[in-house]
């Protein structure tokens, strides 16, 4: 029989465990703010911000793969090569040798054509995962090389630098997406952000695709069984992940002011740790937008706050390694805590 204060001192450590992101965020903040110096001054939080808005939109694609029980490790990649799309229709438009003209766009045209293209790329992953029975892991690998490679493609493996665009063709504007909100200090990157948070946080918890999607992740066959889409779902999940993805390397190729076939590396590596420090279950079934979102606050936190402070890029790659394989331990410890606050449950209950 399980003591009184056993079953107490589980469900304290339950809390914590839950609010584990936002207490390890609030000791970040204190602990930078006193080893690097300004950490805490305007123009490094408005870094931070710029940084956390690219993690927290391509994790929140990620989140939903992974509350499938799937992985995305080709997201960096696709916000690279989108970033080369629009940088090459504004630099050079589309040329169609058959028509011998070239075709130049208006800026909403070469995100809205981006971003299509982003979610189709997040598509195929879908296809080659559900159709062809590939494992999530090994499809997107696979794919993570193969859209990096299109980036490269796309300019000889040269950069996009001229994103200004032309009055006379009509594709000026660009630069509005890595700037801050006019009269404000908001970055538009933030203001995109939240907007994507909330509807991905409405349609996870208030619509039956989102239902869907926490049911798969929880019991593929038993969603089967109930008459769920299972590989539809999981294309559509795929698909808008791509979709964050490519918003993303927009984002960031504005920021830039150029677009090169380099954007995005590695930064998968964010967006999964940002999810998985958000609570998002890597078994599946478990995860929230909110969650997420903190969770890129504390990769944001980590990154800018170890460059101010001096920490080279190779001692940064094995912190943040440490830091998903932590998050990975952290998930595990909560599983299993739950199982044995529900065990205690029952048999108080009997």
């Amino acid at each position: 029989m399980v003591s009184k204060q056993s079953a107490g001192n589980n469900r304290l450590a339950m809390t914590l465990l839950k609010g584990r992101t936002f207490i390890v965020l609030v000791i970040l903040l204190i602990f930078f703010s006193i080893t690097a110096n300004n950490f805490l001054s305007a123009g490094a939080l408005l870094t931070v911000a710029k940084h956390v808005a690219l993690y927290g939109i391509l994790a929140i694609g990620m989140t939903y793969v992974i509350i499938t029980g799937g992985i995305d490790l080709s997201v960096g990649s696709i916000a690279g090569l989108a970033g080369m799309l629009a940088g090459g229709f504004i630099e050079e438009g589309l040329t169609l040798k058959v028509f011998g003209v070239t075709l130049y766009f208006s800026i909403p045209m070469i995100v809205l054509i981006t971003v299509l293209i982003g979610a189709l790329m997040g598509m195929v992953n879908g296809i080659i995962i559900t159709k062809f029975n590939v494992a999530p892991f090994i499809a997107t690998l696979g794919t993570m090389y193969i859209w990096r490679g299109f980036a490269n493609i796309r300019s000889d493996g040269k950069t996009f630098s001229k994103l200004a665009g032309n009055k006379g063709l009509g594709n000026t504007g660009f630069e509005v997406f890595g700037r801050n909100i006019t009269g404000t200090s908001i970055p538009a990157g933030v203001v995109i952000l939240v907007l994507i948070a909330i509807v991905a946080g409405l349609i996870l918890k208030k619509t039956p695709f989102g239902w869907h999607v926490l049911s798969i992740g929880g019991n593929e066959r038993a969603s089967k069984l109930s008459g769920i889409k299972v590989d539809r779902v999981k294309i559509w999940v795929y698909a808008f992940s791509g979709f964050c993805s490519a918003v993303v390397g927009i984002i960031a190729t504005s920021q830039l002011v150029s677009a090169t076939p380099k954007t995005g590396e590695s930064w998968e590596m964010n967006a999964i740790a940002a999810s998985v420090l958000g609570g998002t279950s890597m078994a599946g079934g478990v995860g929230t937008i909110g969650g997420t979102i903190v969770g890129a606050f504390v990769i944001g936190v980590i990154n800018d706050g170890m460059t101010m402070c001096g920490v080279t890029e190779f001692w940064q790659k094995i912190i943040r390694g440490l830091v998903i394989i932590l998050a990975v331990i952290i998930d595990q410890v909560q599983r299993n805590l739950q199982a044995k606050i529900a065990l205690q449950a029952r048999n108080e209950n009997k």
